[in-house]
């Protein structure tokens, strides 16, 4: 009986109702016309969609026959609406699975029409697979941005041309302390210990668009001041317009504390905690270069513990340690922050004193002395003993090119206080 029905409804959509039949078998779009709820024309683009060889296979299958299980009662119900009178079911997306098996994408109308006295429903399904892919794709990505963005270790950041955040990441709870939204719309700027901080960071970029690793300092909410790393580029419209900075930040305060303590140890004395030889002469050879420049006075001591060596071997090198550690305690008080105090080895220090004139020099020498003879220690037998230091020193002379001439002239002239008796300055005589 459908076959007889069908063959009516076809012969009727070949003349006035459906007079471009043939055009309607040329169109892009899936078209399909059900009566009874089942398909009796199928355009050559539904057999496309659907993967039909020829439109005999998709003939006298009801339309959910072609769509995905979980979305047939909705069609249903898109179904009974047209057939209690309603016109015109609006476009919605849908799952359909082809003759092969295969998930498809589509966004279907359907209307009500009426062909002689025959009832009809046209389907129209345009392919939106790829762009469902697409968007899917894109979806995925933006969660696993999104994902990056709330988890990621580093500060994600965004500023407008005049340095105001549109956009940071939680991760600056942890960084900073503060909750993103207490960020965002104010200037980058006031979390710097300084402005000019950020100056710099803002010069690099200027110059170069971008930085990798720059290193600066920002102040948490606990008024901590951290090591950061930044790298960020500069953003620019299609116009050239400057628009603002995007980039990221992370917390590099363990690494760069572990690397100023590894300079540390490499430059301290262990003892004595002031600077070991090595980096006592690079100093000082950094001093007299900035001296001879500007024709600025300096003067070298060598001062050397007098009978050091009856120390650790009546009382033990622990003894002998403790000496050394509270001659510096001692010293160092008297010497200002531009000068230098170095352990050049064993007893024998190293003193530079900057931009003094041999008279105040002096002073400084006698006040060392007076530190050493200060000092009293008590040895295990109950004996009480204390030290004295000889000083040899020097003055920069105009073609002094290198500190090792100061370290020979001083060392020769506190040779000379040894030889006088021990507890007293000598200067260089040349």
């Amino acid at each position: 009986m459908l076959d007889t029905k069908a063959k009516k409804v076809l012969d009727a959509l070949a003349h006035s109702d459906f007079p471009y039949r043939q055009l309607i078998e040329m169109m892009p779009v899936a078209l399909l016309v059900l009566a009874n709820d089942e398909a009796i024309f199928v355009n050559a683009a539904a057999c496309a969609l659907l993967e039909a060889d020829t439109s005999d296979e998709l003939l006298g299958l009801p339309v959910t026959a072609f769509v995905h299980p979980q979305e047939r009662e909705i069609v249903e119900e898109r179904m009974r609406h047209l057939q209690a009178g309603a016109s015109r079911n609006p476009a919605m997306d849908l799952k359909i699975i082809t003759r092969r098996g295969q998930l498809r994408r589509v966004s279907s109308s359907s209307m009500r029409v009426v062909v002689g006295e025959t009832p009809l429903i046209v389907v129209i399904a345009t392919d939106d697979t790829k762009r469902h892919e697409s968007e899917d794709r894109l979806k995925e990505n933006e969660d696993n941005f999104q994902r990056l963005f709330e988890s990621t270790q580093d500060v994600y950041y965004r500023t407008d041309a005049n340095g105001v955040v549109l956009k940071v990441a939680p991760a600056v709870r942890r960084v900073l302390g503060y909750e993103p939204e207490e960020i965002v719309g104010r200037r980058a700027e006031e979390y710097y210990p300084h402005p000019d901080e950020r100056d710099a960071l803002k010069a690099a970029l200027r110059t170069h668009g971008h930085v990798q690793d720059f290193e600066g300092r920002m102040v948490r909410r606990d008024g901590v001041i951290i090591d950061i790393s930044i790298s960020s580029y500069t953003l620019y419209s299609p116009e050239g317009e400057f628009l603002g900075v995007e980039g990221i930040y992370r917390d590099v305060s363990d690494r760069k504390n572990l690397e100023r303590e590894l300079r540390r140890l490499a430059t301290t004395d262990m003892l004595t905690g002031i600077a070991n030889r090595r980096a006592f002469l690079e100093r000082a050879t950094e001093s007299l270069r900035h001296a001879g420049r500007y024709d600025k006075g300096l003067v070298l001591f060598i001062a050397d513990l007098d009978h050091f060596k009856s120390i650790n071997d009546r009382y033990g090198h622990l003894a002998g340690d403790v000496v050394l550690r509270r001659f510096v305690e001692a010293v160092s008080p008297e010497l200002r922050e531009t000068d230098l105090f170095g352990r050049l080895g064993g007893e024998e220090f190293g003193i530079l004193l900057h931009e003094v004139r041999r008279q105040e020099a002096e002073h400084v020498a006698e006040r060392l002395g007076e530190c050493a003879r200060s000092l009293r220690f008590l040895g295990e037998d109950g004996d009480e003993y204390g030290v004295t230091v000889s000083i040899g020193a020097t003055e920069r002379h105009h073609d002094d090119r290198g500190i090792e001439r100061l370290l020979v002239r001083a060392d020769m002239a506190l040779y000379a206080a040894k030889e006088a008796g021990r507890d007293r300055t000598r200067w260089s005589p040349f």
